[in-house]
């Protein structure tokens, strides 16, 4: 997977919306395939129009997240999350202010409400994972 730093250099080269919701697909689409025993209540994130599933696991001092979503556009963005957060210290994901990060790919303005909603809602269940990982 590309690193965060990658995607969001990827994406600002490119000037169309159209562009840049394929753009997220692909990242989707090249997301490692999500573990069918974590497609279950306990790893599925609340609040998102679409299902999305998260699975943390800890790696010596980081978090290795994997993710999946039934919407091309929300895979994209799990896989977005991933990039930013996956293989960070718990302490790492809870110092990260994800609207600073995420301020270059003006999503808030070009996402529904229920996908910006959705976005919330996976930031928020990383970070309660963080939270778990740093007690």
């Amino acid at each position: 997977m590309a690193s965060f730093e990658d995607i969001r250099n990827d994406f600002e080269f490119l000037d169309e919306w159209d562009d840049r919701y394929k753009y997220l697909i692909d990242l989707g689409r090249n997301l490692e395939p999500y573990p069918e025993a974590y497609r279950d209540d306990a790893h599925k994130v609340r609040g998102c129009a679409s299902q999305v599933w998260l699975h943390a696991e800890a790696d010596g001092g980081a978090i290795v997240l994997q993710g999946d979503s039934d919407a091309h556009i929300v895979k994209g963005l799990v896989a977005l999350l991933m990039a930013l957060y996956s293989g960070k210290s718990a302490n790492d994901i809870l110092n990260t202010d994800p609207e600073a990060e995420l301020a270059a790919f003006d999503l808030t303005d070009h996402l529904t409400p229920q996908r910006s909603n959705g976005l919330h809602s996976m930031i928020g269940r990383i970070r309660e994972i963080a939270k778990t990982q740093a007690a």
